[in-house]
């Protein structure tokens, strides 16, 4: 079973920077399409930024298009989400999630193909 770990979250200002990091273990995640989600209180769980599997592809939430970076490293197993101008509607939990289902050299933000969850890094952003 694959394992994701996410690091990074804290707090910080309006306009302010983060950078998030998906660790998997113990399998290489070059077949793996990835992607991050987050869910604020009261609210659904939304996509915000996938990869495909070459990381050749990637899509984004509307809302952060210009603002969040997806990347991410097969050799080291890690995904990484750039976020700058932070701004207090993006305060959520942040969730990376892997699928083996989604064609290769895509990626798509609907939540149904992903069997493979982290734990979530809470990413606060207030004045």
């Amino acid at each position: 079973q694959l394992r994701l770990a996410e690091s990074g979250g804290g707090s910080v200002q309006p306009g302010g920077s983060l950078r998030l990091s998906c660790v998997g273990q113990p399998y290489s995640l070059e077949y793996y399409t990835l992607s991050w989600f987050r869910q604020a209180p009261g609210k659904g769980r939304e996509g915000v930024a996938c990869i495909s599997n070459n990381g050749e592809v990637a899509n984004y939430l509307d809302s952060v298009k210009g603002r969040f970076t997806v990347s991410r490293d097969n050799d080291a197993k890690r995904m990484t989400l750039q976020m700058s101008n932070l701004q207090p509607e993006d305060t959520a939990v942040y969730y990376c999630a892997a699928s083996l289902t989604i064609l290769q050299d895509s990626c798509e933000l609907s939540d149904a193909q992903y069997a493979n969850w982290g734990q979530g890094t809470q990413v606060t952003v207030s004045p």
